[in-house]
């Protein structure tokens, strides 16, 4: 055994042992309001932010040392103040800063829930439903995606596909596969009120979110229907699937679908998470938290549906290539632009 070795794993080990225990502390920060009664204040100490939030003391003094502790808020320990930086305040307190973090604690969260019910799925070979998995899943899901669909979806994404921003502006019809809870769909029906957007998903609690989404935002351009990725009705210019075609049992068979449905000069765009083609490109953090989200959440959805391909969330682009040219028949591929966690594919019959 090589001690050098050792110690750093151990080293690694309690870096993780410290941010999993955070995972409630962040929730309860995000829960309760306490990081956004940080933001935009002096530094405060732990009295003076129990009388702006109304919360215990003690609680909040035990809470922000932790928080001191992991760097997730700034300390004078002399003075006993506590605040937040700039950075901090991107992560933990603007929801709709593109680096908003928190809820990928939720999801974390959800992830423990589904901890026995994946567990065997390990013994039995059987996949996990996405109606069976934790509740709290679907909307921790919707939180984390939403900041990154706000801050590059209209401001990138579309402007990097050719020519799809002037048809939206003049107005076309658009089919969002595979939407959830409709964020990414009212985005799009938001900026671009001529054309008309369909959000299909084929889990209808989701579907029920969406729709109540879509009615406090008033936008009479878009609806939400329930139906499979390989079976939804009706022929679009544009089809949009975004960070879902991994999770799909049959992703063949949807693109396949897909193409089927978009007249001759349609385009696809589809959102998939930043991987490289092979284990070793994607041993890095990004690859670590998909990895895990696809161990406990993308692979037992697929292996629950009919095909059960699992793709996985870091199939890679060669993979998906694969999917989308060879299976699904697509002419023309090309990856059009790129966060750090995703990658943006773009498609023509």
């Amino acid at each position: 055994m090589n001690e050098e070795t050792l110690n750093a794993l151990v080293g690694q080990i309690l870096q993780d042992l410290g941010g999993a225990a955070s995972t409630p502390l962040v929730r309860i920060g995000d829960q309760l309001g306490i990081y956004r009664a940080l933001r935009d204040t002096q530094p405060m100490t732990s009295s003076e932010l129990a009388q702006r939030t109304g919360l215990a003391e003690r609680y909040l003094r035990e809470w922000l040392s932790a928080q001191a502790a992991s760097g997730y808020v700034c300390c004078d320990a002399d003075a006993g103040t506590f605040w937040l930086s700039p950075e901090q305040v991107a992560i933990f307190a603007d929801e709709d800063s593109p680096t908003f973090l928190t809820p990928a604690f939720d999801a974390v969260a959800a992830y423990l829930g589904n901890q026995d019910t994946v567990a065997e799925g390990f013994r039995s070979g059987d996949g996990v439903g996405w109606g069976d998995q934790t509740e709290c899943l679907f909307c921790a899901v919707a939180k984390f995606f939403r900041p990154g669909y706000e801050a590059n979806l209209v401001e990138s994404w579309l402007p990097a596909l050719d020519g799809i921003v002037g048809k939206l502006e003049r107005g076309i019809n658009v089919a969002d596969v595979g939407c959830g809870h409709g964020l990414s769909t009212v985005i799009m029906a938001r900026a671009f009120p001529n054309s008309q957007f369909t959000g299909f998903d084929f889990h209808e609690g989701s579907i029920v979110e969406a729709r109540g989404h879509a009615k406090k935002h008033d936008l009479r351009n878009l609806k939400f229907e329930v139906a499979l990725a390989k079976e939804y009705p009706g022929t679009y210019d544009f089809v949009c699937i975004f960070d879902c075609l991994h999770d799909m049992g049959d992703p063949v068979g949807a693109m396949a679908h897909v193409h089927s449905s978009l007249v001759s000069d349609g385009t696809c765009m589809v959102v998939e998470p930043q991987a490289g083609d092979s284990l070793e490109q994607n041993l890095n953090p990004i690859g670590r938290l998909f990895y895990s989200a696809s161990t406990m959440v993308c692979v037992p959805t697929s292996l629950s549906q009919e095909v059960g391909a699992a793709l996985g969330a870091q199939a890679g682009e060669r993979r998906l290539r694969e999917v989308m040219v060879d299976g699904g028949g697509f002419n023309q591929f090309r990856r059009a632009t790129e966060t750090p966690f995703n990658m943006v594919l773009e498609l023509r019959p």
